[in-house]
């Protein structure tokens, strides 16, 4: 089955479909955050289906938590601080790639990948860079405030805010299986946002039309 006949359906993309995702994408991602920052407290749960909660917790590393003082012996404030910074450099360098397909009018599937990636990426950032600035500390005792007289860190050292939390299985492994039997196992542990969401599927989309995405790029 060639799966890349499909990428046709992409070429509605063009500089003001992109201009309006972006800007979409960070209303939804943006907003979403801010009402979880000054609404919940930090890891209060709110049970939509059993497999669908929405979950407050804030991420001061990369992807699943990781940070870099965790492989190297720096400090995690110095950590952080690479960490934003890294995200500039990246989002700089996703952002040329979108303007440069664009302008070379690239496959849509590929604009349509990369502004999904660039949005989500700005959404994350933008937390990373402004959050410590304009809120101030959440915890199991206190919600956060929005534009707090006493702000919870600098520019640069902002945590990601994430909620959404799918655990779509939830068991204890039975008692036979070699190894892992009696553990107990849960799909899907990650908790995400809207950004993590937009990344996620562009990479995903990026990947399923590989061959029409890059057809004309060197």
């Amino acid at each position: 089955m060639n799966i890349d006949k499909y990428a046709k359906n992409f070429s509605f993309m063009n500089k003001r479909t992109a201009l309006i995702i972006i800007f979409v994408a960070l209303l939804i991602d943006q907003l979403s955050k801010i009402y979880i920052k000054t609404n919940f407290y930090y890891q209060e749960s709110l049970e939509v289906f059993s497999w669908f909660k929405i979950l407050f917790i804030e991420n001061e590393g990369a992807a699943w938590g990781a940070k870099i003082s965790d492989f190297i012996p720096i400090s995690e404030k110095t950590s952080k601080l690479i960490l934003s910074l890294f995200r500039l450099v990246a989002i700089s360098g996703i952002g040329y790639w979108l303007w440069d397909s664009i302008k070379k009018q690239a496959p849509g599937v590929l604009i349509f990948s990369l502004t999904l990636i660039f949005s989500g990426a700005v959404g994350n950032i933008i937390d990373s860079l402004f959050y410590g600035l304009i809120f101030d500390e959440s915890s199991t005792m206190h919600i956060a405030s929005l534009f707090a007289d006493e702000p919870y860190s600098g520019m640069f050292y902002g945590k990601v805010v994430d909620m959404f939390y799918f655990p779509l299985i939830d068991t204890v492994l039975p008692n036979w299986m070699p190894f892992v039997g009696g553990n107990h196992f849960r799909f899907f542990e990650p908790v995400f946002n809207v950004a993590d969401f937009c990344i996620s599927f562009g990479v995903f989309v990026l990947i399923l039309f590989n061959k029409t995405a890059f057809s004309q790029e060197d």
